[in-house]
């Protein structure tokens, strides 16, 4: 039984942690392949999320809460991988609940509109390696949510 942290997105950012307490992050690519659907993003977003579900036992899963987009694309983007995400959930007996994006912020910045360089450089601070910004924002989530992970 694990507990997984998500940052939705073409670039969604992931930290799970197991119940032994370990914390195992980085990033999934869910850039269509050329000649490919932009449709195929969605389908090997949930592969990935049946992969997590059968190998580390996923019970629960808390995910980033964004209310505002910067442009059209990312938040049709945005959109379908959230329902996605809620129908596996559903379909797959896991808890899932969201998380406002200047709550995570702030838990871990102390700053509600903390820029993307202060949420790698505070993972790295309490001991992450984050390549990307969405891979800091999903250990962000996951300490927020779990109380800490080593």
């Amino acid at each position: 039984m694990s507990t997984l942290a998500l940052d939705l997105g073409t670039s969604t950012g992931f930290a799970l942690l197991h119940p032994a307490g370990v914390c195992i992050s980085g990033t999934w690519d869910f850039q269509p392949k050329r000649h490919e659907d932009a449709g195929m993003r969605f389908v090997r977003f949930r592969e990935q999320l049946d992969v997590m579900k059968r190998d580390s036992g996923v019970t629960v899963i808390y995910f980033e809460e964004v209310r505002r987009h910067i442009g059209t694309t990312a938040a049709h983007v945005y959109g379908g991988f959230l329902a996605m995400l809620k129908a596996w959930c559903v379909d797959n007996g896991v808890s899932y609940q969201s998380v406002p994006v200047g709550e995570i912020k702030k838990s871990w910045t102390g700053k509600g509109n903390a820029k993307k360089d202060e949420m790698i450089a505070e993972a790295r601070r309490r001991g992450y390696d984050p390549v990307t910004d969405d891979e800091a924002d999903a250990i962000a989530i996951l300490v927020l949510k779990t109380g800490g992970v080593s």
